[in-house]
């Protein structure tokens, strides 16, 4: 069940029951919201119905007992195929989704499908394409195969080509209310108090993938402190100090890559509810830290710097405030 995003399911689900279905599904919105979630599910739906018995449950709701169901589990549907970035031998995730994966599609659109009429690719995200693999998919979209449907996740669809946009039929999918991400964050981690799931409700921003995140990694308190210098600044250094210490380490690599994602976030957070001179510098802060965050990982600039920067402007956000 995807919770919160009934607009979304409805609209799939109508085109799905009247057989009307859309080649290409542009899934937008932010990042934790439920769109890969839903790909999932409505590729299941999908391809359960189409090979049968039907499906007797409301939205894209599929029993995990029904067979197709099962062998998704399994990962080992053969007209399914989901698409993401690759682990590299060094350790971590390749930059992009590379060329040989979306043209390796075509071993699959190249034959007839072996459970069903329908065949199901998931592509999470089509943000991550590099430039080559996105006219790739471009291509397949052109002269899309019968019976085949796309699901492409986007966090920023904006800066898709706008040929892929205008061959896709969009959803959006919104940020998620604090009910929604009350109830889901209390039962994704029962192990946390009410206190802690109000505070990860707070710092998530209506994206569940986030509170989850920020539970695993422990990064409240460092949201906290982020927060801290935006708001009081850092007059004497001290606070970002302490981050750049937390965070420098290389047994905290991971909290130190999603703090990075963190900042521009809480920048572009703040800048909304700030008005005037204040305004601006939010807004100049958050392109700084876009900016540098964009840059860190491809250059492997030291990460205790990094974050110090990052603190610095944070801090600037606070002079004269």
């Amino acid at each position: 069940m995807i919770a919160g995003q009934d607009k979304a399911v409805d609209q799939f689900a109508s085109a799905w029951k009247l057989r009307r279905l859309h080649h290409a599904w542009l899934l937008a919105g932010p990042r934790g919201v439920g769109k890969a979630s839903f790909a999932r599910e409505a590729s299941r739906r999908v391809l359960a119905e189409a090979a049968g018995p039907p499906v007797d449950l409301p939205g894209l709701d599929t029993s995990p007992d029904h067979p197709i169901a099962k062998l998704l589990a399994a990962g080992s549907h053969p007209d399914f195929r989901w698409v993401e970035r690759l682990e590299r031998s060094t350790g971590g995730l390749a930059r992009n989704i590379s060329v040989d994966q979306i043209r390796s599609l075509q071993n699959l659109l190249s034959v007839t499908p072996s459970m069903s009429p329908w065949r199901a690719i998931v592509i999470d995200s089509v943000d991550d394409l590099e430039a080559s693999a996105a006219n790739a998919l471009l291509k397949m979209l052109e002269e899309p195969p019968s019976n085949t449907v796309f699901f492409l996740v986007s966090h920023a669809p904006g800066r898709l080509l706008p040929t892929i946009r205008s061959r896709c039929r969009r959803l959006d999918f919104a940020r998620l209310d604090d009910e929604v991400m009350t109830s889901l964050l209390s039962r994704l981690l029962p192990s946390e108090n009410s206190a802690a799931i109000a505070q990860l409700v707070n710092f998530a921003d209506g994206s569940i993938g986030r509170g989850v995140d920020i539970a695993a990694l422990d990064l409240a308190p460092l949201e906290s402190e982020a927060q801290a210098i935006l708001r009081e600044g850092d007059p004497d250094n001290m606070r970002r100090s302490k981050l750049a210490s937390a965070l420098g380490a290389k047994a905290a690599a991971d909290r130190y890559a999603a703090f990075l994602q963190l900042v521009p976030g809480l920048l572009a957070r703040e800048a909304v509810g700030l008005e005037g001179d204040a305004r601006g510098r939010a807004i100049d802060a958050y392109e700084k830290a876009r900016q540098t965050v964009a840059i860190a990982p491809r250059l492997s600039l030291d990460p205790g710097a990094t974050v110090f920067e990052l603190g610095g402007i944070l801090a600037s956000v606070a002079l004269k405030r």
